[in-house]
């Protein structure tokens, strides 16, 4: 029989502390976008975000719309809940016999962070997309307009509720 039976493999060992550093850092920061993103991979446990993302709701609303949608149990739903409050996704206070939960953005954030380089791979496409949209509103605009009244085929973008917008000529194909 060749070689040893119960002889374990040993990682290498670096003379540089500080790589090891470094490759401890990376582990752990890694670790724990990865564990972020086994969070969000679950459907039930994205809507049930989708729905803190509206507003704090108590434990019994949550409970009501994803026993519906997903035909899961109640206690099911109270696991999903509390997997997101112990991750840091949600929190959750007590008001009176209900508990209210609400969502807690920086570990989203954290998992956003990840997808940030590749979204050069899908942000130019989605730009034009945008563009395309804003093209077909306004040749529809155009096609619904009586004869003889002229509107501004101006663009507006950003947030015109706080008055933060830039107004831009329509490009002519």
């Amino acid at each position: 029989m060749g070689g040893r039976t119960g002889a374990s493999v040993m990682p290498p060992v670096y003379d540089r502390s500080s790589l090891l550093r470094i490759d401890l850092y990376k582990s752990l920061r890694n670790y724990w976008v990865v564990h972020a993103l086994d969070i969000l991979g679950d459907p039930v446990r994205r809507r049930i975000l989708e729905l803190l993302a509206e507003g704090e709701r108590s434990a019994g609303e949550i409970g009501e719309v994803v026993q519906r949608e997903f035909g899961i149990s109640q206690p099911a739903v109270s696991q999903h809940l509390r997997v997101l409050r112990e991750s840091g996704f949600a929190t959750a206070r007590a008001d009176g016999t209900r508990r209210l939960y609400a969502l807690d953005p920086e570990p989203l954030s954290a998992a956003a962070a990840w997808f940030d380089p590749f979204r050069r791979f899908w942000q130019p496409h989605l730009d034009a997309l945008g563009t395309e949209l804003a093209r077909g509103r306004r040749e529809r605009r155009r096609a619904e307009e009586p004869a003889g009244t002229e509107k501004s085929d101006h663009i507006v973008t950003g947030d015109t509720a706080t008055g933060d917008t830039a107004t831009t000529e329509p490009q002519e194909d």
